[in-house]
Parts: structure tokens; sequence; C-alpha cells
């Protein structure tokens, strides 16, 4: 059996079977944004709070929130919610985001989008609440890695 045959009788093991499949195929084809066009998206969102940019921001980086948000599937929540509260990180990045400091987005943005994913994981892990302080927090996500070891 050729490859074309193997596709043409298999397709629905490449097209994608539901909905956060489709989002995520749909993100990774987005291309990324060079340093200098980053740069002055950036800047023309700091300057005259020009929602394009801000858009042209989000989008261009979402692939990198559902790559972080993997990371965090291990804990039982659905991968689509991960996703949608790296979203809101990301969102929250690109308003703090400084150009002149010289560091790219995507660098500045890891912390806002690991934080809100720890945020939500801590509201939702468990119906009792947990790790509500700080201190309680790093005790909790270090317990998963020394759990590995």
């Amino acid at each position: 059996m050729t490859t074309n045959a193997l596709i043409a009788t298999h397709k629905n093991w490449l097209t994608p079977s539901t909905d956060i499949d489709q989002y995520i195929a749909k993100v990774r084809q987005i291309p990324a944004l060079d340093a200098e066009e980053e740069r002055k998206l950036a800047i023309a969102l700091q300057e005259t709070n020009d929602i394009n940019a801000a858009q042209t921001l989000i989008v261009h980086h979402l692939k990198f929130v559902v790559h972080i948000a993997r990371g965090f599937t291990g804990y039982g929540l659905p991968l689509g919610d991960l996703i949608q509260e790296g979203n809101v990180g990301l969102m929250k990045a690109v308003k703090r985001f400084e150009p002149q400091r010289g560091v790219r987005l995507v660098s500045f943005a890891v912390h806002w989008i690991k934080s809100e994913i720890h945020e939500y994981i801590i509201r939702n892990w468990r119906m009792v609440k947990i790790a509500t302080t700080k201190a309680q927090r790093k005790l909790f996500f270090n317990l998963r890695s020394m759990k590995k070891s």
C-alpha cells in the first residue's frame, strides 16, 4: 500500500478529532514574528494603545502558550482550560511588556503564562482548597518533581 493510499484510507488520523486539536492545528500554522516586527508592534501598543498591535502580538505567540500548557497536563485538568488560562497570562504580559528593555516578548511572557496556569491548577485541582500561601504553593509544585525522581 502506498503512502497516499494509506493517507486516503485513514484521513481521520490526520485531521483533528476535537475542538482543541483543531485550535492547536490552527495555532501551529501562525508564523512567529521576527524581533524587529515584534519591537515595532510593542512600541505602537505602548505609545498609542494600538489594539491591533496588541492583538497581533497575542495571536503570534499563541503557539508558545500551547507549548507551556502541555507541560501541565499531568495534573489531570483539561488541556483547553490550561491553554485558556495561559492565554490570559499572555494578554497580561503583552499589556505590561516594555520593548525598550531589549528582551523578546516570549521571554517576558513565560512568567505570566506559567503564573496564570499555576493559579488555575491550585484553584481547580481539588475540591478542598489547598496551597493558599506562597510557601504552600511552592511546596505543592515541588512535590510533583520530587515524586518523579
